[in-house]
C-alpha cells in the first residue's frame, strides 16, 4: 500500500516541480512556452496530474507571479532595509542583489517584464513592484539624511540603472563589473565608499583581484 502511494506521488510530481518547470520554460521561451501539455511532456508527467496541484493554467501563472514577487521584490526591499553604518554600505547591500541570483533573479525579471507586454494584469504587477522597490530605496536614502526630492532622484537613478542593465541584457566580466562598483556608489550616493566597505563587499562575493585589493583605512 505504501509503495503504491509513493509511486502515485512520483507519477504526479509536486506543485514545486510543476512550478519549477513553468519557471524554466518562462525564462527560456517566454510566457507562450508555459503550457500544460508541453510542461507535462518535459517533466515526464501525465497532463492530468497537473490538476492535482493547480486548478488551471491561470492558477499556475499566478503562482509564477507570486514567486517572482517574493524573490525579486521581497529581497530587494529586505536588502534596502538592512542595517548599514553609511549610505555607501547601504547601497552595497542593495548591490548584493545584482550579484547574487539567489537574492534577485535577473532572468526571471526580464521574462516577467517581457510577459507584461502581453498582459495588462502583469503590467500592473510590474508597476506595483517598481513603486514598492523605489519606496524602499527612497527610505534607504532618507535614513541617511537625504531630503525627499534628492532621495527620490537617487533612488530612481540607482534602480533604473539596474533595470536598464537587465532590459539591455548587458554583459560584463567580473573584473570589469567589480572595478566599477566604487564609482557607481559614488554616483548614486554623492560620496565615495570607504576602502573597508568595498573590501567587505568584494569578500562576501568571493572576489579577489590584486589590482583592486584596497588597504583598510
Amino acid at each position: 500500500m505504501a509503495r503504491t502511494k509513493i509511486n502515485k506521488t512520483r507519477e504526479r510530481g509536486s506543485a514545486e516541480k510543476w512550478l519549477k518547470g513553468a519557471y524554466d520554460n518562462l525564462v527560456q521561451g517566454g510566457i507562450d512556452a508555459v503550457r500544460i501539455t508541453p510542461l507535462a511532456e518535459k517533466l515526464k508527467l501525465s497532463r492530468t496530474s497537473f490538476y492535482w496541484f493547480f486548478e488551471d493554467r491561470e492558477t499556475l501563472l499566478t503562482a509564477l507571479i507570486d514567486l517572482w514577487r517574493a524573490k525579486n521584490t521581497g529581497n530587494l526591499i529586505k536588502q534596502a532595509d538592512c542595517y548599514a553604518e553609511s549610505i555607501s554600505e547601504a547601497i552595497l547591500n542593495v548591490f548584493d542583489c545584482w550579484l547574487n541570483p539567489e537574492l534577485f533573479d535577473s532572468r526571471f525579471e526580464l521574462s516577467v517584464r517581457g510577459w507584461a507586454q502581453q498582459s495588462t494584469k502583469v503590467s500592473r504587477e510590474i508597476g506595483t513592484a517598481d513603486e514598492a522597490r523605489l519606496a524602499a530605496l527612497r527610505r534607504m536614502f532618507s535614513r541617511f539624511g537625504y531630503a525627499p526630492l534628492p532621495a527620490d532622484v537617487r533612488a530612481r537613478t540607482l534602480y533604473l540603472t539596474q533595470i536598464g542593465y537587465i532590459s539591455l541584457k548587458a554583459k560584463e566580466d567580473v573584473v570589469t563589473r567589480m572595478s566599477r562598483i566604487g564609482d557607481y556608489v559614488a554616483v548614486f550616493a554623492g560620496v565615495a565608499p570607504q576602502s573597508r566597505e568595498l573590501n567587505r563587499f568584494f569578500s562576501r562575493h568571493g572576489y579577489t583581484n590584486p589590482d583592486l585589493v584596497l588597504e583598510e583605512l
